[in-house]
């Protein structure tokens, strides 16, 4: 009885070492660990504080698609992806299978049912009335003058002072103001003036920094944890509360001022500024469209906001802390100014496309820095992707857009470098990339309708502030990416300015 014993104690041991030598044995190359009950959660947590390098190694390692574990019952399993074949398989050839879905809804809940958040028949109607008015001549007029104007009144002046004064600013504060500035006078025709030597701080720009990050750190918690601490308005989620709050009485605001100001016009003036636009709305074209509802209104103008005002902020932040770091691309931006008449102000956007380098730089930071970090799509129906995933109805699948600028097997060995050339053909015009690997705009139905006007304004505002100062970024400041939805810099962006003698 006795040997019998020690045989089954033999044999107990010998299977609890192996399973410590297969459970704490570390496999090769970055990983994961799947806990028993709690999945990966726990290793994603360990991690954290370097999630957008630490996801680089893991998604690379594991052939562009990596099936993420969460605790049990969490509803945290998730595919993650940036394979392209995957992403135009979801975002185009079977779009209709990839929906934003419910728990999309509810995680992004601060933005109602604005065409960020809303699928099928709602969605298509958003999308073409809002394809309508951002195509109109009088809108895209109105954009340029729009940003000109700001740039001239606003952005030079600022600029000037600190120039003037030789203190240091936070160029990517600037351009925040700049960028929310402009879209709200695109959207309500009402400027807040937030770009000022004052620089005070406006409720609704904070309010929507705050949702940026809480929107991410709802990916990375159990949904019943996030919910709890919602309900108990605590944490991160009682920003949310606040931010929510905020965006309802501000946009109150502005429709209430709007709607008093139309009742106001002559019926033979007309403005040209979104709000006015969809209040005006011809509902029999868009039956499920509700202009009268001051809610869809409120959601309509905070879309508006944030596919206008971070992105393109962030994209410009970005773009200028590379060109600190590679000042061979500014000598070469310079020259393509120089080269190319901007003098005539009547054909400025055909000048502003002959400034085929400036658009390689812009489009390479983006690759390097997308200014929304990721995306999100929810399946239908089972499905197998090209990568061979099985992906189950009612599956979770993240795009990690901020990985997929940087994997070699994407854009090459030197996908790490900031190289505006690999935008350029060998006849000196851009080199067209499918949508689908450069996912800074979106791709297939999805695809951003401001994506002309960001660049007009974004080439707008570079060749202004090349043309006319030197842009010094402070030595010795961290710049990171902040666990965001929107892709800012954690730290802001320190520079001091000097005005070019030769301007």
């Amino acid at each position: 009885m006795a040997s019998i014993n020690l045989l089954d104690a033999s044999i107990a041991i010998f299977c609890f070492l192996i399973i410590l030598y297969l459970f704490f044995k570390k496999p090769k190359g970055p990983f994961l660990r799947n806990w028993p009950v709690l999945g990966m959660l726990p290793s994603l947590l360990m991690v954290l504080h370097r999630i957008y390098d630490y996801g680089i190694e893991i998604i690379e390692f594991s052939d562009l698609t990596f099936p993420f574990k969460g605790p049990w019952f969490a509803g945290m399993d998730m595919l993650v992806t940036v394979d392209p074949a995957n992403i135009h398989h979801i975002m185009s050839s079977n779009f209709s299978n990839y929906i934003k879905g419910p728990e999309f809804q509810e995680v992004f809940d601060v933005f109602g049912d604005g065409i960020i958040t809303t699928d099928s028949e709602l969605w298509k109607n958003l999308r073409k009335s809002y394809q309508a008015m951002v195509h109109h001549q009088g809108f895209q007029r109105f954009s340029m003058s729009t940003t000109a104007s700001k740039i001239k009144d606003g952005l030079v002046p600022l600029l000037d002072h600190f120039a003037k004064e030789g203190t240091s600013v936070d160029l990517q504060d600037v351009f925040g103001r700049f960028t929310f500035d402009t879209i709200l006078i695109l959207i309500t025709g009402s400027d807040p003036q937030s770009l000022s030597i004052e620089m005070h701080e406006d409720e609704l720009a904070k309010a929507l920094d705050d949702v940026g990050e809480g929107v991410l750190y709802r990916h990375i918690k159990p949904k019943f944890l996030w919910k709890l601490q919602n309900w108990m308005r605590i944490g991160q989620e009682k920003k949310m509360v606040e931010a929510n709050a905020t965006f309802d009485r501000v946009c109150a605001k502005y429709i209430s001022a709007k709607r008093e100001e139309i009742l106001d016009l002559s019926s033979g003036e007309s403005h040209e500024d979104l709000l006015t636009s969809f209040i005006k709305l011809d509902t029999t074209k868009y039956e499920l469209l509700h202009p009268s509802d001051d809610k869809f209104l409120r959601d309509t103008i905070l879309a508006f906001i944030l596919a206008g005002r971070d992105t393109t902020a962030s994209g410009l932040s970005w773009f200028f802390w590379l060109l600190s770091e590679n000042p061979q691309v500014v000598l070469k931006i310079r020259q393509e100014i120089i080269d190319t008449d901007l003098s005539r102000t009547d054909n400025g956007q055909e000048n502003l496309d002959k400034l085929v380098y400036l658009h390689g730089a812009l489009c390479e930071a983006m690759r390097l820095y997308p200014p929304v970090s990721f995306g999100r799509k929810s399946s239908i129906e089972s499905d197998v992707l090209p990568s061979g995933h099985k992906v189950e109805a009612n599956s979770k699948i993240i795009i990690s857009i901020y990985a997929m600028g940087r994997m070699r097997a994407i854009w090459g060995e030197d996908a790490l470098q900031f190289k505006p050339e690999r935008w350029i053909s060998e006849n000196g015009c851009l080199k067209h990339e499918p949508s689908f690997k450069f996912l800074a705009f979106n791709s297939g139905p999805r695809t951003c309708l401001g994506k002309h006007l960001a660049m007009i304004q974004m080439k707008t505002v570079a060749v202004e502030i090349l043309r006319n100062y030197d842009i010094t970024v402070i030595k010795g400041q961290k710049i990171e990416p902040v666990l965001s939805f929107i892709l800012s810099m954690k730290h802001g962006l320190k520079v001091t300015i000097t005005k070019r003698c030769s301007a």
